[in-house]
């Protein structure tokens, strides 16, 4: 069991996700501190210095239903969601360049008979194209 587990464990997906949880963690780090200390107090500004935290509560006898707090885990949550897309959106254009040029790399070298087959064909194109 302890060598299953051992292999399951040392396999590249699951090291990948574990590094991906990882850096998810700090990222998401960053976008609150973005959204909590830059962004928020911004929206508090334009809206009049409402802050959103300690807004839109009601008291229900000893309850609080804090709507203030889910207003603002919803905006975290847009954000964050947004910069992950454009995270994910500049990987995939940067992983897809790379992906041309190997293809452009890896093109096959022709044999002299497939040279020559190409070059009649080139000159058969540009007779027909020139009546």
């Amino acid at each position: 069991m302890w060598k299953e587990f051992k292999e399951f464990a040392m396999k590249g997906n699951v090291i990948d996700l574990a590094v991906a949880v990882v850096i998810g963690a700090a990222f998401g780090k960053i976008v609150s501190s973005l959204v909590d200390n830059i962004i928020m107090p911004l929206v508090g500004v334009l809206t009049g210095g409402v802050d959103f935290t300690k807004s839109f509560i009601w008291t229900v006898g000893e309850a609080q239903v804090q709507f203030g707090i889910f207003l603002q885990a919803i905006i975290d949550f847009l954000i964050i969601a947004f910069a992950i897309f454009m995270f994910v959106r500049v990987l995939n254009k940067l992983m897809k360049k790379k992906k041309e040029e190997a293809v452009e790399e890896t093109a096959p070298e022709l044999d002299t008979k497939e040279e020559i087959l190409a070059e009649i064909r080139d000159l058969l194109k540009s007779q027909n194209t020139l009546r």
